[in-house]
């Protein structure tokens, strides 16, 4: 019995960056606020990139409190809904040309609560975040989001979200 011969490794990270591009492209606020993402793997890392505007406080100065969870929140919408459409696209059920032609209904944020824990400095942030727990009609996620230095967090916060139906 022989093995099929696997799909070529440039084939396969081109339709995960597709897959990536379409998911995120469908939020016209993530664009908005500049977060890209970075894929290796199946993991992610959420990137802030410093921009003027995000500062609220002009005297230290610091990243603005509402900038800060706003990240945080879509890299745990995003790591989320990543971990379900990789499983899908890992096992041939999903097409990531589907994904741009119909972007997956979002999960719906039930509570997110964010802990600041340092002022954010005027600089690129980070973050990453974990799937705690997820089944069919719920997830908890933990995000934690960083600048310089991955020990010395600048923010965390923890979501419950309600997951989409499969069928909508």
């Amino acid at each position: 019995m022989t093995r099929p011969q696997p799909e070529p490794v440039q084939v396969v990270k081109q339709r995960r960056d597709a897959a990536l591009k379409a998911l995120v492209g469908g939020v016209p606020y993530i664009t908005w606020l500049g977060i890209q993402f970075d894929r290796r793997g199946d993991e992610l890392t959420a990137i802030l990139p410093f921009d003027q505007r995000l500062i609220g406080n002009p005297m230290l100065p610091a990243l603005h409190g509402g900038a800060t969870a706003a990240f945080l929140e879509v890299a745990a919408i995003i790591e989320l809904s990543w971990s379900v459409l990789w499983h899908e696209m890992e096992q041939g059920r999903l097409d990531p040309a589907a994904i741009e032609a119909r972007p997956p209904r979002l999960p719906k944020t039930i509570d997110f609560t964010v802990d600041y824990l340092r002022s954010g400095l005027p600089r690129d942030a980070y973050a990453r975040a974990r799937v705690n727990r997820s089944g069919r009609r719920y997830a908890s996620v933990h995000v934690e989001a960083w600048q310089d230095n991955r020990a010395r967090p600048i923010a965390q916060a923890t979501g419950h979200f309600l997951m989409p139906d499969r069928e909508g």
